[in-house]
């Protein structure tokens, strides 16, 4: 473990005296000793041990050789004022509460969990799987080369949970033994990037990860676990809490950096602005773009750039004329226009009646029923099978338009491509809902703790709904909502992948083939849009065989990270904000 250390070793000073000024060593009880100036990478960035440090002007110093898109962290500062006073353009009192657990204090749990194991990270596999979790989770990623060369050092520990079924990991954790580290007199050490992933099917992942890690140290005669949580993730507290941590005065300094801006400038007064507005705003902010938030409910704003203003509803901008916006919003025209395009599409019921419908549906073996006009996936019926459940789901389908559509199922998955100024910038599968039977909850229950998990991974705009669809989808799977399925079946409670209703996102983006690719480039150059979801139902996106779904004219931009759907929408409306090199790089892929 890369750890900085001098040969003379000096008292260790929790809790530190005052001194007098920024040059004075600091001051420390008797009797405790430590390695001086420690500091150990941890891949995301360096932590450093402050209170290991002579004086605090060393320390400034260490804080300011950060490394450009790394996440250095000051952890135990005696003196976080007078640290800040050497360098206040540059440092930053990090807004994080320190919460500790006491081993002596500490209760293991009475079962361990069935649908997923704790072990350490191993393989690339796991390093790569890891840093998908920080990604979304907003984390700063770690080198995966780093992760392999480390897997093996006792000083950091990376622990992930398997899924004990797919062999998937849903989360992980990072470990630091202050012993190994800097030799630390109190037998401390500390947790750092807990991550679980939104997609993950089973409950009490992160609880089992800070068990394991604490159990893992508490083993090597560890007295205490700390960690830095911020101060209003109020969840992750509530969990801290229930283990048995408790609120210790530790504070930590970190150098200004983009990585960290929301900590020190604070939110901007957006208003309770949804994701697909904000990550459009954040990327605008960045380039020196003025936004004006005209309704943040809405997700409405307008952006100004040298002479030009622009407004915008989330993805749909002005660039979208009216025509094209009617376009979308009828599934009829929209399904026209793009098989003319030589576009597929699904074969569709033309003639009304529920005589007509049963021969169709006799005809297909199965169907969709949806609205002709709406979004979210409301009023949408898939796979529907036998004349009673088609009825019901037109019924369903006209409470949100009086127009409904009936067309052929085409099993497989569903593609979302994201297409702006007519390049796919994006592609990712969208699976419908499911849940994980952990042996002792109902379906309704589970279905609400996987609602409360996609909900608080998307800000709000991931549930799953809890009405007629939901209930035939369980029914569908061989369940009624009060039973308790054995533990480990999978069942799927909704048949579609829209995010609104619980769905989750898999990025295929440098995997789609090209044929899938060129049918979306199509349908939006037939509809005259130039930013748009095209939705694709495929057997798979590594061959070219589709039929095209419909055309969404706001697409949800946030829901591709790390892609940059953000970066190129606003290439589209300002390309001169665009810099020059990488300009001229773009247009000369356009030739």
């Amino acid at each position: 473990m890369a750890s900085e250390r001098r040969d003379d070793a000096r008292p260790e000073p929790r809790p530190p005296h005052l001194h007098e000024d920024a040059h004075t060593p600091f001051t420390t009880p008797p009797g405790q000793t430590g390695d001086a100036n420690a500091i150990v990478d941890c891949g995301w960035g360096r932590l450093i041990f402050a209170h290991t440090f002579e004086t605090n002007e060393a320390l400034a110093e260490a804080l300011q050789d950060e490394r450009p898109d790394r996440r250095d962290i000051a952890f135990y500062v005696p003196e976080p004022h007078v640290l800040l006073s050497l360098a206040p353009q540059e440092l930053f009192l990090d807004p994080s509460h320190t919460f500790r657990l006491d081993f002596a204090d500490y209760t293991p749990a009475e079962r361990r969990p069935e649908q997923f194991t704790i072990r350490r990270l191993s393989t690339q596999v796991d390093a790569e799987a890891a840093n998908l979790i920080y990604l979304e989770r907003g984390m700063v990623p770690v080198p995966p080369e780093f992760f392999w060369s480390h897997r093996d050092a006792r000083t950091l520990t990376v622990l992930v949970a398997e899924d004990a079924e797919t062999g998937s990991i849903l989360g992980s954790v990072m470990g630091v033994d202050h012993t190994l580290a800097f030799q630390d007199p109190q037998k401390g050490s500390s947790l750092w990037c807990l991550g679980v992933s939104s997609k993950a099917p089973h409950g009490k992942i992160g609880e089992a990860l800070v068990r394991a890690l604490a159990e893992q140290f508490q083993e090597r005669g560890a007295a205490y676990m700390d960690l830095s949580v911020i101060h209003d993730n109020t969840q992750a507290i509530a969990l801290y809490e229930k283990l048995g941590f408790r609120r210790v005065p530790v504070y930590a300094v970190k150098r200004k950096n983009p990585i960290n801006e929301k900590l020190f400038a604070g939110e901007q007064p957006d208003g309770d602005l949804n994701p697909y507005a904000r990550i459009i705003i954040d990327e605008a902010r960045r380039r020196g773009i003025a936004v004006d938030v005209i309704d943040a409910k809405s997700g409405l704003f307008r952006l100004s750039y040298g002479g030009r203003q622009v407004r915008c509803r989330e993805s749909l901008s002005e660039f979208t004329t009216a025509v094209a916006l009617s376009i979308c919003d009828d599934k009829r025209i929209t399904r026209r226009l793009v098989e003319a395009a030589g576009v597929t599409v699904p074969a569709q019921l033309l003639e009304p009646g529920p005589e007509a419908r049963a021969a169709f549906l006799a005809e297909q073996g199965s169907v969709v029923v949806k609205p002709a006009r709406g979004e979210q996936g409301n009023g949408i019926s898939v796979g529907v099978e036998t004349e009673a459940d088609l009825e019901a789901a037109i019924e369903k389908a006209r409470t949100f338009c009086d127009d409904v559509v009936v067309e052929q199922y085409f099993p497989g998955e569903d593609l979302r491509l994201v297409v702006i100024d007519y390049r796919v910038v994006a592609a990712a599968i969208r699976r419908p809902a499911q849940v994980v039977s952990d042996g002792r909850s109902t379906v309704a229950q589970l279905i609400e703790i996987q609602s409360r998990r996609r909900a608080a991974a998307t800000g709000g705009e991931s549930r799953i709904p809890m009405d007629a669809e939901t209930e035939r989808c369980v029914r569908l799977a061989g369940y009624g909502m009060e039973d308790v399925p054995p533990a480990g079946e999978t069942i799927q409670v909704r048949k579609t992948a829209n995010l609104h209703t619980g769905g989750t996102i898999i990025d295929v983006t440098g995997e789609t083939h090209p044929g899938l690719i060129k049918a979306a480039i199509a349908a939006a150059r037939a509809i005259d849009i130039p930013v748009t979801g095209i939705d694709l139902m495929v057997k798979t996106h590594l061959k070219p065989d589709y039929v095209f779904i419909e055309a969404n004219e706001r697409p949800g931009l946030a829901n591709h990270e790390p892609q940059p759907t953000a970066e190129r929408f606003i290439d589209l409306l300002f390309p001169l904000s665009v810099p020059a090199s990488a300009r001229e790089t773009l247009w000369r892929q356009a030739k």
